[in-house]
């Protein structure tokens, strides 16, 4: 949030895509070797290897070997750097050629797993995410294909917001829950199928909960995976295939019912 002292600078500013009215035409006042992509790049690396609670102006300047004040030059508030990292995660979403509308599918399929993969790779975007406008150059080009993915796939427009937001919703929700997961089994320093490994054998020694869960081997068995990487991929494909086939019914539905 933004401080009261940086509301006392000037008028609050909704996203720091909105305009950016510091002077910095002092180009002598500039430190050396730094400028504001090497900033969020530094943000977005200290924020994945340490998240968010720890993450700090002051922290990233001795990342940056700068004063703090260096920093400010470049940025007026930590929430607008939090912001510029953001559109910087969605810069690493793959965004599809949607140029063909009848391959709607696949192209949704391949935006829904890139986006996934951006939430599992850094899991403290998850929480950003709603918190800002995500006006950002690539969160906005993000936005523009899956909108116009959705515009293929027959539904009528009042349909869309709604099929935008099970494929989104969906998606967000699987990779934020995924991510966090990692993240704590590397906080313990242990591999996902350590964690669920113990995790089963304690619920298997519990009598209250045995009969709520079947053993390991029958969960890998019935998803035919060998590990909880696959377990989960295949959860993630077999459900996107299901929010699919959900659109498909619903444009047959609106079809008939139009």
């Amino acid at each position: 949030m933004v401080s009261a002292a940086d509301r006392a600078k000037g008028p609050a500013r909704s996203s720091v895509w909105l305009g950016d009215k510091r002077d910095r035409s002092r180009r002598q006042a500039q430190p050396a070797g730094l400028d504001r992509a090497k900033i969020v790049e530094a943000t977005v690396r200290l924020l994945d290897s340490e998240g968010a609670a720890r993450f700090s102006m002051r922290r990233l300047a001795a990342e940056l070997d700068v004063t703090a004040m260096s920093v400010y030059w470049y940025v007026d508030t930590k929430d607008d750097l939090l912001e510029l990292a953001l559109d910087a995660v969605f810069a690493t979403v793959r965004v599809p050629d949607v140029s063909d509308p009848q391959e709607w599918r696949e192209q949704l399929r391949t935006l829904a797993s890139a986006y996934r993969t951006a939430l599992v790779r850094h899991p403290w975007a998850s929480s950003l995410i709603g918190t800002f406008l995500n006006i950002g150059p690539h969160s906005m080009a993000f936005a523009r294909s899956l909108q116009q993915i959705v515009g293929h796939t027959g539904l009528p427009p009042h349909g869309q917001r709604g099929a935008l937001a099970s494929v989104i919703q969906f998606v967000y929700g699987f990779g934020t829950v995924e991510g966090h997961f990692i993240q704590r089994c590397k906080a313990l320093g242990m591999s996902q199928d350590e964690f669920v490994r113990e995790a089963m054998a304690t619920v298997e020694e519990e009598p209250r909960l045995k009969g709520n869960f079947g053993s390991l081997a029958d969960l890998m068995e019935a998803h035919g995976a060998e590990t909880v990487a696959q377990m989960r991929d295949r959860d993630f494909e077999f459900a996107l295939e299901i929010v699919l086939a959900g659109i498909e019914a619903m444009v047959t539905r609106e079809g008939v019912d139009g």
